[in-house]
């Protein structure tokens, strides 16, 4: 053999030893991929959500908007508020016109007590879905949780006017009465 041909033979047998240090056995992943930073089963995230709802990024497949939104609403029911605003930012970015996608971010923000945020999506719902009882009950209970009882009374009467019958809108109106007797001073 000559000097290069050598050389090529060597590079190839390296190659080969060192590719077959990598393969898996095929019983860890059905595709043949090691991931190796996915959560385990029962992990929390920062806000104390369970990561078993989540999609990897494996897994996760194209889907429209409402599906984002149903997979967020189920999130947000299950009180995981952080995947939930996740999953309702990824439905506001498929349909910037979804003013429910756009409520329920803004509801997710106020849970993880991300009132900032909260305000630029309550700002956004309010182009698209207007002066809407959903819109004021919703913004009356950020502010509650704010502790703008003020600002939350207001909001919810707003709600009640256009919606005397809603009973969550009734809820929320008990709610404020009671933590305005409850203040401790």
């Amino acid at each position: 053999m000559t000097g290069p041909m050598r050389l090529a033979a060597v590079a190839a047998a390296s190659l080969l030893m060192a590719l077959a240090g990598c393969q898996t056995n095929g019983a860890d992943t059905a595709d043949g991929v090691v991931r190796t930073n996915e959560p385990s089963k029962g992990d929390v995230t920062a806000f104390g959500d369970a990561f078993d709802g989540l999609k990897t990024v494996g897994n996760v497949e194209y889907y429209a908007s409402d599906q984002a939104v149903a997979e967020a609403t189920n999130q947000f029911r299950a009180e995981n508020y952080g995947n939930a605003g996740a999953l309702f930012f990824k439905a506001t970015q498929l349909a910037p016109n979804d003013g429910g996608a756009w409520m329920g971010l803004a509801a997710s923000c106020d849970r993880i007590h991300r009132f900032d945020l909260a305000d630029r999506a309550y700002a956004r719902a309010f182009k698209l879905v207007g002066a809407s009882p959903e819109y004021y009950n919703n913004i009356g209970y950020s502010y509650l949780l704010r502790g703008k009882l003020q600002d939350a009374r207001s909001s919810f009467l707003k709600a009640y006017e256009l919606a005397p019958n809603d009973p969550t809108v009734a809820n929320n109106l008990k709610l404020l009465s009671s933590s305005v007797q409850n203040i401790e001073r």
